[in-house]
């Protein structure tokens, strides 16, 4: 276990080397003013010097490998450059807005694997029942609707009508107490910090802003974890030591358990490192509709504003966290099935 472990972990330096180059490879096909963007510390730099001698400044005229050299020095010392749209560093935007995507996620993917996995399980013990049917409805009409028609739908329903659950993060009175001196942001996770500022007002408050976007994200992953745990779970059902497990007389539950489910688990553990890396990379879609300022907005925002700089910061920083998703990833399968580590 430890020699498949330590061998992933070689491989790492060199696989996030190839990110770095790829990111640095899509910077190359900005124009020199697109360019300059992504090096500039502040936007007055733009007012005072030209375009031209902040190419000189920035070493932008030098041979490929020094400027990637150059690029890198500065990434690994966290500098990502200057976001016009965010109006502060990269580094210091993805450090203020993933709280608030990271917060999101964890209320979310929880229901989501306990969820999907137990109504897969479930559809798949009772196949071609009436129960079974019910969940492939459910799943086939929550993997086709597209997540911002859900996501109106909650929030058409929920908000303007039953005035429950509305968008944003926090209520303005909430937000002004948030960023008000006397209350401490330990995390950036509105629910947490809540919680240790003795603030149970403003966790109720957190909660209630949550909920819509949850159950969005919640029920579009519950469906195609369902389809992926139910198919896997009956192509083991049809396994020569299942039948050996029934014919020896162990109860349906320890057969399902011990031996149907944790084998089923190794294409849905690919989803589930799939959706936690998709919740992370701040489902934009959703966040937009929600108004829920988290990264996601915050990349919408760039996006619309053609902030290179931000998008270009925002793409490396997620290129890292789906190099390390795929590392854990690997790890749960070496946990999951010993084949693979013995392999």
């Amino acid at each position: 276990m430890l020699t498949y472990i330590a061998r992933r972990l070689l491989f790492l330096p060199i696989v996030l080397i190839g990110v770095t180059l790829l990111i640095f490879l899509a910077m190359s096909f900005l124009t020199p003013a697109q360019l300059v963007s992504a090096y500039i510390k502040s936007p007055e730099e733009l007012k005072n010097q030209s375009v031209s001698e902040l190419v000189v400044k920035y070493g932008l005229d030098q041979p490929v490998w020094k400027r990637y050299f150059s690029w890198m020095q500065n990434v690994l010392k966290g500098d990502l450059g200057y976001s016009v749209s965010a109006n502060m560093y990269v580094a210091e935007a993805i450090a203020k807005r993933f709280p608030a995507t990271l917060e999101l996620a964890l209320f979310a993917v929880i229901p989501v694997i306990c969820g999907g996995i137990w109504l897969g399980t479930v559809s798949a013990k009772n196949h071609n029942r009436p129960l079974d049917h019910v969940s492939r409805i459910f799943a086939i009409v929550g993997w086709s609707l597209p997540d911002f028609v859900f996501g109106l739908i909650i929030l058409l329903i929920f908000y303007g009508l039953l005035r429950w659950f509305p968008p944003g993060r926090l209520s303005v009175w909430a937000d002004s107490v948030v960023l008000s001196g006397n209350f401490i942001q330990y995390t950036g996770m509105n629910t947490i910090d809540a919680l240790l500022n003795g603030r149970f007002d403003i966790f109720l408050d957190a909660l209630r802003h949550l909920v819509a976007p949850t159950i969005t994200l919640a029920y579009l992953w519950w469906a195609y974890i369902l389809r992926i745990t139910r198919s896997s779970m009956l192509d083991i059902f049809s396994k020569d030591y299942v039948r050996t497990a029934r014919a020896k007389g162990l109860m349906e539950k320890l057969v399902v358990n011990r031996h149907v489910r944790r084998n089923a688990l190794i294409p849905v553990v690919t989803v589930v490192g799939s959706m936690i890396l998709g919740l992370l990379s701040g489902v934009v879609i959703v966040e937009t509709v929600f108004d829920y300022k988290g990264i996601g907005l915050l990349i919408a925002k760039g996006a619309e504003r053609m902030d290179y700089t931000l998008i270009l910061g925002t793409s490396l920083f997620y290129g890292v966290l789906l190099v390390m998703t795929n590392l854990i990833v690997d790890v749960l399968y070496a946990v999951i099935d010993p084949r693979v580590r013995l392999e």
